[in-house]
């Protein structure tokens, strides 16, 4: 009788409570683990079903892991830490709260779920010998109704990861469409952001639509074989494929998988100030990042180095840009940055192009502080292995590595091979032409920023990059990393008035509006894209640029809503910059400046002039005293904005 009993309570373990529960720390996220015929999960925010089913697996090459899984043990463990970025773009400590459990499984895997207050992740971990076979991944997750979302659309063989966010119900997403990560989820009073970190020797993470309200993931296929092109623009940044494999990654049997990480927020500012990517991420195991200094930089490319003024032909020459270093020194500006053409050849990048004497430039630039950063493209960088020793004994301060238009495993590979290389020559590294950040940042903080964005360069061609685009990055994009969004146009015009000029570019919204940028978006390396020509002549505006930081201690979203307009304080030191967009509708707002300490203040702050919606460059700047009590009330006009600087009276 007694052994009867005993099988019963072992059967009743082992189905009815095949499953597993775990909590955020304040309580309000709530994650079921169920191991039965798959491995699925559910998710509840404050009692409500947010995800209905999430069904994930992990084939290998002879086996699924997460199907009928055989549950060994439970561990569960919490966290209350604090971490300190390198580069520190939200926040300069971060606190590391969460509750964890991993599931260990029979066939020597298991999946982890990591919940905290501000959204929870799960992953797969092996600990098998050798090397495996990734078949592929399962990510499917159901939603409990139809959301809106926005997301950006992108193709599966190459990509130069530069799309609009647009919204679309989940309902109408289709399996065709593959959706660049982050993707957003407005589940009405939960704010979801979809996205991935730790990303190591595995191919790059994306998103189908699904039927119904389902998303599923997607991962491109491992490349076997690439072959040069040839006769064509491309052939100096681009391998084509001729042969994919049936699987996505070979790797070691015992590792981590990238982390699927859904941010969540009650409000689109909650999800504006998340950090769970970086967070999420392994830490470096460098210890010295004394020599990695985040600041701003000149940047010719936009323009085409059109500067005027000046009694010498402009161009890609040694006079050109020792006028950019003498811009660079007048308004403090750590880097100026030489973009395509300063080498002999695109694909030759072991010496200057003859016009630039590059040691006499690395030479007048050390007399004025400023330090130089030097354009590649990916596949000359990789075929040229010298290239970082070389600049690093002349002194270059960084790279830019651009054109990396694919995300499969070699492609993921290299970005770690670059930074690394990079960090032992001491190296900044900003990658353009990139996919979306992923976290390698954190064990590589000389990465200072990717693009992986629609930004401000698209409107010397297609004026893709308008008010409506910015307006919902900050709530997208820039959550998963900083961004090379290149901001800072002088020839602001409204959206009618706009036109392609490759050699004389304009930029869509407002003057003030530019001014925000450099608050609202973060950047460890943030640029300065316009004409110095110009900016000496907008002396005013070019002082509140140059004095606004890249780095931050404290970060205070006041208002923000996806689409329509975001407004953030931030402060550095004792110092505060705030910044304001909106979309192209006109919008009056007030708030209190609370998150002062007691004691008066300068306040000075640009907003859109009484013509700007007509004439964008049109501004208007205001100084006085102000204190913690005080209110602002401020008009931004159609695709306007608004920017202040508050700095502590003695």
């Amino acid at each position: 009788m007694k052994r009867i009993v005993l099988l019963l309570l072992i059967l009743k373990i082992g189905t009815g409570f095949a499953q597993q529960k775990i909590k955020s720390p304040d309580g309000k996220i709530e994650v079921i683990v169920e191991y039965k015929d798959q491995l699925q999960f559910l998710t509840f925010v404050n009692g409500r079903n947010l995800i209905k089913k999430g069904v994930i697996s992990l084939k290998l090459s002879g086996e699924t892991l997460g199907k009928a899984p055989e549950l060994l043990r439970v561990k569960r463990r919490n966290s209350n830490a604090k971490v300190k970025p390198v580069v520190p773009l939200k926040f300069s400590e971060l606190s590391d709260r969460y509750n964890e459990i991993t599931l260990f499984f029979k066939g020597d895997y298991a999946v982890q779920f990591r919940v905290y207050d501000q959204g929870f992740a799960y992953r797969f971990t092996t600990s098998k010998p050798g090397t495996i076979t990734v078949v592929s991944e399962q990510s499917d997750f159901e939603f409990s109704d139809n959301y809106k979302t926005y997301v950006a659309k992108t193709t599966e063989k190459f990509s130069s990861f530069e799309h609009v966010f647009k919204p679309v119900w989940l309902y109408d997403l289709q399996k065709k469409d593959l959706l660049v990560i982050p993707a957003y989820v407005d589940a009405r009073d939960t704010k979801v952001l979809l996205a991935e970190a730790d990303l190591y020797d595995y191919p790059a993470w994306f998103v189908r639509g699904g039927k119904g309200n389902k998303i599923t993931g997607w991962q491109p296929k491992f490349v076997e074989k690439t072959v040069p092109i040839t006769n064509s623009w491309w052939a100096d940044r681009r391998l084509a494929i001729v042969k994919e494999a049936d699987y996505i990654a070979k790797t070691r049997g015992t590792r981590s998988f990238p982390w699927r990480v859904f941010a969540m927020g009650e409000k689109d500012a909650d999800i504006a100030k998340n950090n769970l990517v970086y967070l999420l991420s392994r830490p470096s195991g460098y210890h010295d990042f004394s020599w990695i200094k985040p600041g701003k930089t000149s940047w010719e490319w936009w323009h085409a180095n059109n500067i005027i003024g000046v009694d010498f032909k402009s161009g890609l020459n040694t006079k050109t840009y020792k006028y950019y270093i003498d811009f660079a020194d007048k308004y403090d500006l750590e880097y100026v940055l030489l973009d395509e053409g300063w080498s002999k050849g695109v694909t030759d990048i072991s010496e200057p192009n003859p016009e630039i004497d590059l040691e006499e430039l690395m030479r007048y630039a050390a007399k004025r502080n400023v330090k130089l950063i030097l354009w590649a493209s990916w596949l000359t960088v990789e075929n040229t292995p010298e290239f970082f020793e070389q600049v690093h004994k002349m002194g270059v301060a960084g790279v830019k590595i651009d054109f990396m238009d694919r995300s499969d495993q070699w492609m993921i590979n290299f970005y770690e091979r670059m930074a690394k290389r990079a960090f032992d020559n001491k190296l900044l590294v900003d990658f353009h032409g990139s996919i979306t950040p992923r976290g390698l940042r954190r064990a590589y903080p000389n990465i200072i920023s990717y693009e992986g964005l629609i930004g401000m360069e698209q409107n010397k061609m297609n004026g893709t990059d308008t008010p409506e685009n910015r307006v919902v990055l900050p709530f997208t994009r820039n959550v998963v990393g900083p961004m090379d969004y290149t901001p800072g146009a002088m020839r602001s015009v409204q959206p009618k008035y706009w036109h392609a000029n490759w050699n004389n570019p304009m930029s869509i919204g407002t003057r003030a509006h530019q001014l925000a940028l450099y608050v609202v978006f973060e950047s460890g390396l943030q640029m300065l894209a316009d004409n110095p020509s110009y900016y000496y002549k907008e002396d005013e505006c070019t002082r509140y640029i140059a004095s606004v930081p890249t780095v931050w201690d404290e970060t205070v979203v006041i208002d923000g809503q996806i689409g329509s307009h975001y407004i953030v304080a931030k402060r550095k030191g004792n110092e505060w910059f705030l910044g304001g967009i909106t979309n192209k509708n006109e919008r009056e707002i007030s708030f209190d400046l609370s998150f002062l300490k007691s004691g008066r203040y300068q306040l000075e702050l640009f907003t859109d002039g009484v013509n700007a919606d007509k004439n964008a460059i049109d501004y208007a700047k205001t100084v006085r005293q102000i204190t913690a009590s005080d209110t602002l009330k401020i008009k931004m006009v159609q695709n306007g904005g608004f920017a202040v600087k508050i700095s502590p009276l003695k």
